[in-house]
């Protein structure tokens, strides 16, 4: 009789003695095998893990367990972004320090990570807050700044005045600060920018040749914002000024009867003699500066603005003097930061024309059929535009364009939304800049032989008024020499943005240890690009773009010689509570996956993860099913009862096998981890039925559930090979099947209940229709569904489904 499964005994073991034999640290290069990089994203040090993180690594650990067992040399590192602005304040909060906190998390986490049984290289660990990372990161930023990627520049920036930091666009909700809800503020400033918009084309057309979410894709696409038109001159009445003006619907000219500037425009500082109501503009301005540029793009927001008495445009392509505003629904840095407004087909300008009380001229012809109300902005024939009446839109813009591009009035153009990348951040806990400050030579990037550019020990870690680190309380740490001249020059306080060092670390894992370059080349030969990159939607736009930026910018300074970072990508879902909401401590919904482990065992819980529901959309977690994978893997173990040494398998069984085999590959392959599972699920139910099992059948049953419950699979399989060299699960050949049998004598038999598909499972061909029933009632999910309930009627049709009505 075997002895009990006992998870907590087993699973400790094995980890021990995969990491003793060091079964997951990869060579570089290793004879007939290729090489994959599996790359999950690396988390940020919060100090828990929980059940999200659980459902993200266990469905990448399973892909990779399946690439290991396809025979690749899998190389699937792990590390964490340990620098940012929550370490800190938890530092400012409970009195502490953000390294001794960071650290602390991270040997947490680590011990996590290992209990979820992965496949990671954790000689390969990367941190970035260690000073041999950051190293890196500095050395990167003085190499785009010596290639013209880098500069210094002022501009409009989400401030907050608690955290006394600027602010991503994406760090703002509902105009607060997200991390401790104060207004924000808009505060020109002086700080270090990446000239990410100089890829800004590349970074679109690169999507078109990546395995990524299609989603995702029209996210990056739509971030960046590829807008092609044509930009066409507006001169002022009775000035020597004009106005470039960026428009995609230059079919519409004819009928400005406006033009609007952002209030950070330059030309009204420079017409300021001009406006006879400067006073009230001016104001205007101040105040457009308290919001955030969300805030006033948002279409739910009032319109408003001021008028510039005294100051007209004149528009080039019928000579109509029109009246110029400064509102704040124009942003400086989208287009030219000045708009055309065409009220009759555009209904923002519509609204503001209504407010202001100004001429709606409408050009283009609206369908017979059109209903709607304020302006039409479709396309049409056009009306009341002089030569060009009756072309259609598309034909209308090519011929405008023609006649401003001979009238030397306009030309075509393309615009991004993309705006150069903001790095400087007011905070201490973060890579430093390097750069020094010299009253005689201005900025100077630190020698590269002086990195890495230290962050001082210091005691207080509170923002320093007047926007500056509280790095700049550290005379040691600001006192510095011009590298140029050797006078006395002053090092930047700022500190880099956490993304930058999340742009690059894909890199550093494949030569980690290195202290005289970023990667030995024949290592990032060796391994990069990433082949499978898997992590959350959260991270759709930017730290894949910014990855992307960095990649492209590094291959064209001849540091690597590819452009994207990751050829494949996906997201995992996410994990609902039991009560159907997203996870937190206010709802008391929160699973804690520790307490789970040690009830359960490791495998249990990554198998139902990955049974739960499809890995992009997650599920609600529930412990009902928890516990019905758990009692699966017991009946995995008890199956070593009817093992015999030789013999095979029943022909209709062996079909069933073979037809696993197949499906579970798919499945994994696509992530398709519930309905692999649920294929092994079945299949157990028909071995069960055997009175006898071979060894080499087990043992290929193992090695599909091997990804998923790798401890259990590992036992088992060491069980039957008895003492022999060791060989681990890991490291034998994943199953292949027999095509002949597939194709012969069975199909896949399609279970409705009034219609709604309940279960599938392997059936033989020409099954008659009671043993169809039979086979179908035998399933757990239509027992389920069938419970209290009488069977009216069964549909049948053979060879494909069989349907049971009843109510």
């Amino acid at each position: 009789m075997i002895d009990d499964y006992q998870p907590q005994k087993i699973e400790g073991k094995w980890r021990k003695i995969w990491e003793e034999k060091k079964l997951y640290q990869p060579k570089d290069k290793v004879a007939g095998k290729e090489n994959f990089y599996h790359l999950v994203m690396f988390p940020y040090t919060s100090g828990n893990l929980h059940l999200g993180h659980w459902y993200n690594y266990t469905g990448a650990d399973v892909y990779a367990r399946f690439k290991l067992m396809q025979g690749f040399n899998v190389l699937s590192p792990i590390g964490f972004d340990s620098f940012g602005l929550p370490a800190e304040n938890a530092a400012i909060k409970h009195k502490t320090n953000p390294e001794d906190w960071t650290e602390k998390n991270i040997k947490k986490m680590e011990v996590q990570l290992q209990t979820i049984g992965t496949v990671y290289d954790w000689s390969r660990e990367v941190i970035t807050s260690h000073p041999d990372y950051y190293k890196w990161t500095q050395w990167l930023f003085i190499q785009f700044y010596k290639h013209g990627l880098v500069y210094r520049a002022k501009r409009w920036v989400n401030w907050c005045p608690s955290c006394q930091t600027v602010l991503a666009n994406e760090q703002v909700v509902d105009g607060k600060c997200e991390r401790c809800g104060t207004p924000v503020v808009q505060k020109e400033m002086e700080h270090w920018l990446f000239k990410i918009t100089d890829y800004a084309e590349e970074l679109i057309s690169g999507l078109d040749d990546l395995d990524w979410p299609e989603r995702t894709k029209i996210m990056q696409r739509n971030w960046i914002g590829k807008s092609e038109g044509t930009e066409v001159i507006f001169s002022l009445l009775n000035s020597n000024e004009s106005l470039k003006v960026f428009t995609t619907r230059v079919d519409t000219i004819f009928g400005v009867t406006y033009l609007v500037l952002a209030p950070e425009h330059p030309l009204l500082e420079s017409l300021k003699s001009k406006i006879q109501n400067w006073s009230e503009v001016e104001h205007y301005i101040q105040q457009s500066r308290l919001e955030t540029e969300r805030e006033r793009l948002s279409q739910e927001k009032v319109k408003s603005g001021v008028q510039l008495q005294g100051v007209f445009g004149i528009n080039p392509v019928n000579q109509e003097k029109v009246p110029l505003f400064v509102a704040d629904y124009v942003v400086a840095d989208y287009g030219t930061g000045v708009v055309m407004a065409v009220p009759a087909h555009d209904q923002r300008d519509f609204e503001f024309a209504q407010l202001f009380h100004l001429p709606i001229k409408e050009v283009i012809q609206p369908p017979s059929d059109w209903k709607g109300k304020g302006a039409y902005e479709g396309e049409g024939p056009l009306k009341n535009s002089s030569q060009f009446d009756g072309l259609i839109s598309s034909q209308a813009r090519e011929e405008i364009q023609k006649w401003l591009i001979a009238e030397k009035k306009g030309q075509p153009a393309v615009h991004y939304k993309l705006r150069d990348w903001s790095v400087s951040r007011q905070r201490y806990w973060g890579t430093p800049i390097p750069m020094i400050y010299c009253p005689k030579c201005g900025w100077q990037p630190v020698p590269e032989k002086d990195l890495p550019v230290l962050l001082s020990k210091i005691n207080d870690y509170r923002p320093v008024k007047g926007g500056f680190s509280p790095l700049a309380r550290s005379d040691d740490f600001v006192k510095a020499t011009c590298p140029r001249c050797g006078g006395p020059a002053q090092r930047e306080t700022d500190t880099l943005d956490t993304f930058v060092d999340s742009s690059w670390y894909y890199l550093r894992y494949v030569d980690p240890h290195n202290q005289q370059r970023i990667a030995n080349p024949e290592k990032i030969k060796d391994w990069l690009p990433v082949d499978m990159y898997v992590g959350g939607a959260e991270h759709s736009v930017l730290h894949l773009l910014y990855a992307r930026f960095f990649t492209k910018a590094m291959r064209d300074m001849g540091l690597i010689n590819f452009s994207e970072p990751f050829l494949r990508l996906r997201h995992q879902g996410i994990i609902l509570g039991p009560d159907g909401y997203k996870m937190s401590k206010s709802r008391g919904n929160v699973i804690d996956p520790d307490a789970l482990v040690e009830q359960y065992g490791t495998d249990a819980v990554r198998s139902y993860l990955c049974f739960m529901g499809p890995f992009d959309e997650g599920g609600t977690w529930q412990l009902k099913g928890l516990r019905g994978t758990a009692r699966f893997l017991r009946r995995v173990w008890r199956l070593q009862e009817k093992l015999v040494s030789q013999g095979k398998l029943p022909l209709e069984t062996m079909r069933m096998f073979q037809k696993t085999i197949k499906k579970v590959s798919e499945d994994i392959g696509n992530f398709h981890f519930n309905t692999a599972l649920s294929s092994l699920m079945i299949l157990l139910r028909a071995l069960e039925r055997e009175k006898a099992i071979p060894q080499a059948a087990y043992i290929n049953f193992l090695k599909l559930l091997a990804p998923f419950a790798p401890h259990l699979a590992e036992e088992l399989y060491q069980r039957i090979r008895k003492g022999e060299n060791f060989q681990s699960i890991f490291q034998d050949s994943w199953p292949e099947y027999d095509p002949k049998l597939i194709e012969e004598g069975t199909f896949t038999l399609i279970i409705q209940i009034n219609g709604k598909v309940r279960d599938q499972v392997e059936a033989r061909k020409d099954i008659s229709e009671k043993a169809a029933k039979e086979l179908a009632l035998q399933s757990p999910k239509v027992q389920k569904w069938l419970q209290g309930q009488a069977i009216k009627k069964t549909i049948f049709v053979k060879d494909k489904l069989i349907n049971f009505v009843v109510g």
